[in-house]
């Protein structure tokens, strides 16, 4: 890493010998993150705890967001995507499938932009989830990426949104710290969450968000809080 470069890069083998896509079908499986970019395969180191756990909050949040308004499948990693036939297959943290969608997925893959990736930054992905993937999400035309970096000193969480001409366009927080997302209408994420230890209770963000806008069902609120203070 020098000065001009602050972004570590995964290590390859120079002169890597080229990977079809077809081989690299076979070496991919259900416990580890391997994606295929033209011709190379990318491996990466397991995940940290904290890690895991950001990411395991969003998903629990967009998912059952997702399954009360009928909005799509959440699907963590790892699980293939195909964002284009000839293009590159990566493996998002967690994306969000709409209900549209459905008939692009099947038992292997996604084929296609999802309406929503999150990509939980480590440090041998940062180039990759900043930079290529970033390209490869915005060309495929994938509606919202959320880039959220829980790295000692960084803490940051980046949101994008695909405009009109296709360009994935920077979102910035309300006066609150709260990101409001498109493809979740009315789903709002509080950014501090994320950085909290312990991380709230899943039931006791929902209810928050349940209950700060009165288009929501008051039902829905009172369900999510009253498990919330059960559990506390």
């Amino acid at each position: 890493m020098t000065a001009a470069d602050p972004y570590p890069t995964i290590k390859r083998r120079p002169n890597r010998p080229y990977v079809t896509y077809e081989d690299y079908l076979k070496l991919a499986d259900e416990s580890r993150i391997v994606e295929w970019v033209d011709g190379e395969v990318i491996t990466y180191m397991p995940p940290v705890l904290s890690h895991q756990t950001i990411i395991q909050f969003i998903a629990d949040l967009v998912k059952i967001f997702a399954r009360h308004y009928h909005l799509g499948q959440a699907i963590l990693a790892p699980f293939e995507v195909k964002l284009w036939p000839d293009g590159p297959s990566r493996e998002p943290d967690l994306m969000l499938i709409g209900s549209d969608q459905l008939p692009q997925l099947d038992e292997r893959r996604f084929n296609g932009a999802p309406y929503l990736v999150v990509e939980v930054v480590s440090a041998g992905s940062v180039r990759e989830d900043k930079v290529r993937k970033f390209t490869e999400y915005e060309q495929a035309g994938v509606r919202e990426y959320w880039i959220i970096d829980p790295r000692l000193n960084q803490q940051t969480a980046e949101f994008y949104r695909l405009n009109d001409e296709g360009i994935l366009d920077p979102v910035e927080l309300n006066h609150d710290g709260r990101f409001y997302s498109q493809v979740l209408p009315q789903f709002w994420l509080r950014v501090e969450w994320l950085w909290q230890t312990p991380m709230p209770r899943v039931e006791a963000a929902l209810a928050d968000i349940f209950e700060s806008d009165p288009a929501f069902p008051p039902e829905l609120g009172r369900l999510y809080r009253g498990l919330a203070d059960r559990l506390t």
